[in-house]
């Protein structure tokens, strides 16, 4: 009986710092998906791009974290009922409805080619193929910096819709110049600014 007491006592002094932590978590991890969700624009943080891959498994958590603070911090309040209710019928369908969006229409990008620049081991271009299309597309990028402060910019993407089109082949011309063949033989080169950027951004498809 004693021990019985002594575990509820222990429950009821840990129980709000324990709601204090999980609102905690999920609150960074609430901030963390919606940082990956807005690292679209030119020159983000590859860390946070790398993170949009995993948006709806932190959602997930965060959702968890949220109910488990509503259910250990409102125990006695009338609010805890309708509150969970919320953030279950809100939640849940809106996170399955973006995993079937992401699965039906995302497509999946993979790594083609990476390559250092030369004398440069803080710069290296990407080559990605997306294959969420019709027409399989080659996106080109260049990444700079260390990790985790390392960016990335857009060189140019290739739309295979004509086979002429299709990249074949990507080099460094020099370390501040990338240059780009189609199968046709086109050649494109892209200057690079000493901070990564690119003076012009290639849409050939």
């Amino acid at each position: 009986m004693i021990h019985v007491v002594r575990g509820i006592m222990n429950f009821t002094r840990y129980r709000r710092p324990s709601a204090f932590l999980l609102l905690t978590v999920s609150v960074v991890l609430g901030a963390t998906a919606v940082a990956g969700l807005e690292s679209g624009d030119e020159g983000s943080l590859t860390l946070l791009i790398g993170i949009r891959e995993y948006i709806l498994l932190l959602g997930w958590l965060a959702l968890a974290a949220l109910t488990g603070a509503v259910l250990l911090g409102l125990t006695k309040s009338s609010l805890r009922v309708p509150l969970i209710t919320t953030l279950l019928v809100i939640g849940a369908p809106t996170l399955l409805l973006g995993g079937f969006v992401s699965a039906a229409f995302g497509g999946s990008d993979e790594e083609v080619k990476t390559e250092p620049a030369p004398d440069r081991g803080d710069r290296q271009l990407l080559v990605v193929a997306r294959s969420g299309s019709l027409d399989p597309v080659w996106c080109v990028y260049v990444d700079q910096g260390k990790p985790p402060l390392e960016r990335r910019w857009s060189v140019g993407c290739f739309n295979s819709d004509s086979e002429d089109n299709a990249l074949s082949e990507t080099v460094w011309a020099a370390p501040g110049r990338i240059r780009m063949t189609t199968q046709a033989g086109a050649v494109h080169e892209v200057t690079i600014a000493p901070n990564g950027r690119p003076d012009r951004v290639l849409s050939v498809g």
